[in-house]
């Protein structure tokens, strides 16, 4: 007969092995094993079509694993290394395998927002839309040079840019930049309710028409409230059948955004972007007008000014005239203080 002090061994010893293994599993699942920065947390991004050696090779190559050994054998137990989802997931201080594994296993990723303003030239805004996204510039520049998909949306090439409105957006990191399209296109629909609609109607122009002067009227100054009226002055002159020889777009046509002082060899550039040489409004906007600006436009001041010039003060105000007396004194005033302050 096994003897009492025997048994009592036996059963320290099956108890002391239990315990060793339950605190050892206990630790693998749910011990500190996600190393971030100590004053923020920091981000996990799953390309879409990677495996688990890529999520492995991720959290390896920025410090983020302290045991990889464990966080592979909690993965195989939680079958994480055949069920990988992309995206963007936040990773906490601190946090455990099992947390984190179910969390990125789960799908649920961080949605990314995203900020455009300022842009001009279609490849500025591929370049600023895809900067903290999956697909890269590359594929959105295609998309929205390419005739026959922008013409789905009621666009060419030349005015598609009138459907991007600046703004800040949350979409997901994977998001395809055919989906960011259709997203922001859902946008520029829902800005274009009935009311604004019926207001560009009253004014005998399209929506992109009213996109194009917008971003005309925004060029020409970063006073808001000074929109309404330099949009009712550009309103009279279409009216008016006269050309708009708004400088904005003489800077655009010749490319040299860095322009402050309009001379006339600038103006006598051949492109339809030449307000002064062509009537009308120009093929398309010269920026992203912001919401503000198209409804400037929309709601415009009503007055009888055709003519402006820049205040001599620099303020980035302007002086306006009803007639071309009036404006030619305003001109000399301006052109005097550009030459006192030497700028050319």
């Amino acid at each position: 007969m096994i003897s009492r002090n025997k048994k009592i061994g036996i059963l320290v010893f099956c108890a002391t092995v239990v315990i060793t293994f339950t605190f050892y599993f206990y630790q693998l699942f749910f011990g500190n094993n996600i190393l971030v920065g100590s004053e923020k947390d920091d981000y996990l991004l799953i390309p879409t079509g990677a495996n688990f050696e890529t999520v492995v090779d991720s959290l390896k190559k920025n410090d983020f694993l302290h045991d990889e050994l464990s966080f592979r054998f909690v993965s195989k137990i939680l079958k994480y290394d055949k069920n990988v989802k992309p995206g963007r997931y936040l990773l906490t201080q601190n946090a455990n395998n099992f947390a984190t594994i179910m969390y990125i296993r789960s799908g649920r990723q961080e949605p990314v927002k995203l900020t455009f303003h300022n842009i001009r030239l279609k490849p500025d805004l591929a370049g600023r839309i895809t900067k903290n996204i999956e697909p890269d510039s590359a594929r959105f520049l295609s998309l929205i040079q390419n005739p026959a998909y922008v013409n789905k949306y009621g666009f060419d090439t030349t005015t598609i840019m009138c459907m991007f409105l600046p703004d800040t957006y949350e979409v997901y990191w994977t998001i395809t930049a055919d989906e960011l399209i259709d997203r922001l296109h859902d946008e520029y629909k829902k800005f274009w309710n009935e009311e604004r609609t019926a207001k560009a109607q009253e004014l005998g122009l399209t929506r992109t028409q009213v996109s194009i002067l917008a971003s005309i009227v925004q060029a020409e100054t970063s006073r808001s409230d000074e929109k309404a009226r330099i949009a009712g002055l550009y309103i009279n002159r279409l009216k008016n059948n006269m050309p708009l020889q708004a400088d904005p777009t003489i800077v655009y046509a010749n490319g040299k955004f860095d322009l402050r002082r309009i001379l006339k060899v600038h103006m006598e550039v051949d492109s339809p972007y030449n307000t002064y040489k062509y009537k009308g409004l120009p093929p398309g906007p010269i920026n992203l007008p912001n919401l503000s600006s198209i409804d400037a436009v929309l709601n415009y001041e009503n007055h009888d000014f055709i003519y402006m010039c820049a205040k001599e003060d620099f303020s980035g105000y302007h002086n306006f005239a009803s007639n071309f007396r009036d404006h030619l004194r305003n001109a000399r005033i301006y052109q005097k203080a550009l030459n006192k302050a030497n700028i050319k």
